[in-house]
């Protein structure tokens, strides 16, 4: 995983993990990976992935049962989808519109592509 400056490396690993519940590849009631498991994986320190845990389980997108791991939450799907929609509302959308005003974008020309890129990446 490419980790970039502008954000937290335990935000991005909490990304990275709702990104896996979102497309259901860890669905709601499955062991998720060890912290130990996903530093290896991720080549971080095991203490930044407890970080993300952490933050996870106050979000209730994952949940700890002790002496057995981690688990994806009943709502987890719902609620990293709060989190996540929340963080491209405040951080990512203000810098696509204002790339869109730069360019002279109108939304047409955005929802066209954005249809185009569904159909090409998700059908």
């Amino acid at each position: 995983m490419q980790f970039r400056e502008s954000q937290a490396i335990y935000l991005q690993i909490a990304d990275f993990v709702c990104e896996k519940i979102l497309l259901k590849e860890w669905p709601p009631g499955e062991r998720i990976l060890s912290v130990r498991e996903l530093a290896v994986q991720l080549e971080v320190n095991p203490n930044t992935v407890m970080r993300t845990y952490e933050f996870l389980q106050q979000q209730e997108i994952i949940f700890n049962q002790r002496g057995i791991g981690f688990f994806v939450a009943p709502a987890a799907i719902k609620n990293a989808t709060r989190y996540r929609k929340e963080a491209f509302i405040e951080k990512d959308l203000p810098q696509v519109f204002r790339n869109m005003f730069l360019l002279n974008m109108e939304t047409e020309e955005f929802m066209a592509r954005y249809e185009k890129y569904k159909k090409l990446n998700f059908s």
